[in-house]
């Protein structure tokens, strides 16, 4: 058992067909996770995860909805069979709500249904195909800036969205000026991808959605987390009763500080973290942030009893 532990939980970007299904298959937590999503949206969310073609996971309100319960799915065979006491949690992006209902400040089925609510904000705010985002490699943060600035014309708009690793920035606006820095940085060494989102997260053209957003959040009441949660937006601060509905407002146009993140719990003693959710990705960015770090995740049998065999 280790003592010096957190968690972390990925967001859109992770999803696929099939996620989740190996969980479901072994394990009572996973099925009954997925039993009460379904419930709670009014929908088969094991058929959508397990079934669903990659253009359906890959639209926001399905991407949300779907990445959160695989994540508390996850989370949930990991705290039934895990003895470790985490010190912290966060999530990226979406994956902030996971961190956040594992440490007990709002009940699963209610926030699925804020984060039901918050991906439609999310895609009534922008029309189809208008925006775009983009992960950025190879650039420091100041040549991004500049290079930003340069695309922010007629009426176009980018800015830098997330701060993932010192390598790995990600950029977010209207969909020409994030493909004329695609252009730009390629010209200057970098390398440039689109990402698998419909929604531009963590900009500007959010502004609505983050209105209409705080106008749900004041309508819940959270509890203080159980485990510090740090947030996207700020990570020199942690959750609490009184902060959650202001930094999850942030969080929807203000970028995503991941590097700081990790750099926060490693300066708090952390030596293990553990991802939990689809895929590997945070793993990979914490690996270049934290190189020392020991790192394992949960997706499926295979990785849990990998997980369950390291920890």
């Amino acid at each position: 058992m280790t003592a010096d532990c957190a968690l972390v939980f990925p967001g859109q970007g992770s999803q696929y067909p099939g996620m989740g299904k190996d969980l479901y298959a072994a394990f009572d937590e996973a099925r009954q996770t997925f039993e009460q999503a379904s419930e709670a949206l009014g929908r088969d969310m094991a058929a959508l995860c397990f079934d669903g073609t990659p253009e359906e996971l890959d639209s926001t309100i399905n991407t949300q909805t779907a990445v959160f319960t695989v994540d508390m799915a996850a989370f949930r065979v990991f705290e039934r069979y895990s003895s470790v006491s985490p010190i912290a949690a966060a999530g990226h992006s979406l994956g902030e709500y996971a961190a956040l209902t594992a440490a007990g400040a709002f009940p699963f089925p209610d926030m699925l249904r804020l984060v039901k609510a918050r991906a439609t904000y999310m895609h009534e705010a922008v029309p189809e195909g208008s925006g775009a985002m983009a992960a950025i490699m190879n650039l420091d943060g100041s040549t991004l800036d500049r290079i930003c600035r340069e695309s922010n014309r007629d009426g176009e708009i980018v800015a830098a969205a997330n701060f993932n690793g010192p390598s790995q920035l990600v950029v977010s606006g209207t969909t020409a000026a994030v493909d004329d820095v695609i252009r730009r940085a390629q010209a200057e060494g970098g390398r440039g991808r689109r990402l698998s989102v419909s929604v531009p997260c963590h900009c500007g053209l959010l502004d609505e959605a983050s209105r209409r957003l705080d106008d749900t959040l004041s309508t819940v009441s959270f509890e203080n987390c159980t485990i510090p949660v740090i947030p996207n937006c700020d990570p020199t601060l942690t959750h609490n009763r009184e902060s959650t509905r202001s930094l999850l407002v942030r969080q929807l146009t203000d970028p995503v500080r991941w590097q700081e993140t990790i750099e926060r719990m490693e300066g708090a003693g952390v030596t293990t973290i553990v991802e939990l959710g689809p895929k590997k990705t945070l793993s990979g960015l914490i690996k270049r942030i934290v190189p020392g770090i020991r790192l394992f995740n949960i997706e499926d049998r295979r990785s849990l009893e990998e997980t369950l065999a390291g920890l």
